[in-house]
């Protein structure tokens, strides 16, 4: 079956030029050719120059967006019960150790799970239903904390994770088109910024092959990875 090409679509697609585009020559053009009747997200991927098949040199982290992503996170605090009232004040959508039993029983209507260490050993009996959604906890990821409330507010105000999957990608959203220019861009400098410092010591060669920059729906353009080494 054909698929039927939009006129936007059919004239977004002339438009795109092969090139490699500057930072601020991308965010324009992506903005003015989004016809999406929602607040679309800007997205990122980025190609890295790594050794899938080996443990030391996947790259992850996490990186605090100067402007956030403009998408509410839903968090859920797996907590004891003095830490309750600190983890809700900050902003945490679900709390308490009662909604292990509802993850048992299918239960996960959320983006992330900030947890302290001494409520990780409770978590083995949800451990595939967690690691299959990529919820479980993880301290490169600071989502295992002894300071909840912290994590809690900096994932709210814009602190996101990153991890390279099995091509060596990583892929991101890093704000949204109602975003001025300026913010955009700004954010992804932090991102671009701190995925480079994350460079694992044994990855030889190229590490930033190539980096591509898209909104929801739309064909996705390159950028010049050239700009992001003058950070």
């Amino acid at each position: 079956m054909s698929v039927k090409v939009t006129k936007n679509r059919n004239k977004y697609l002339k438009e795109i030029d092969k090139k490699k585009y500057s930072l601020e020559e991308g965010v324009l053009f992506l903005k003015e050719r989004t016809f999406v009747k929602f607040d679309a997200s800007f997205d990122i991927s980025v190609n890295l120059g790594i050794d899938v098949k080996s443990p030391n040199q996947i790259v992850r982290g996490t990186v605090q967006l100067p402007y956030g992503t403009g998408k509410n996170v839903r968090i859920l605090a797996l907590v004891n019960k003095e830490e309750e009232s600190e983890s809700k004040e900050a902003g945490a959508d679900y709390v308490g150790l009662d909604y292990i039993e509802k993850i048992k029983s299918g239960w996960t209507n959320i983006d992330i799970i900030v947890a302290t260490p001494s409520v990780m050993n409770k978590l083995g009996s949800v451990g595939k239903i967690l690691g299959s959604k990529g919820l479980m906890p993880n301290t490169k990821m600071d989502t295992i904390s002894n300071n909840p409330g912290k994590s809690i507010k900096e994932i709210k105000s814009g602190r996101i994770s990153f991890k390279s999957d099995r091509y060596g990608i990583i892929h991101a959203s890093v704000g949204r088109v109602s975003f001025s220019n300026q913010c955009l861009m700004d954010n992804i400098k932090e991102f671009m910024m701190i995925i480079i410092r994350n460079k694992p010591s044994t990855s030889k060669g190229v590490y930033i092959k190539s980096i591509y920059l898209s909104t929801t729906m739309s064909n996705s353009i390159s950028l010049d990875s050239k700009i992001f080494l003058k950070i």
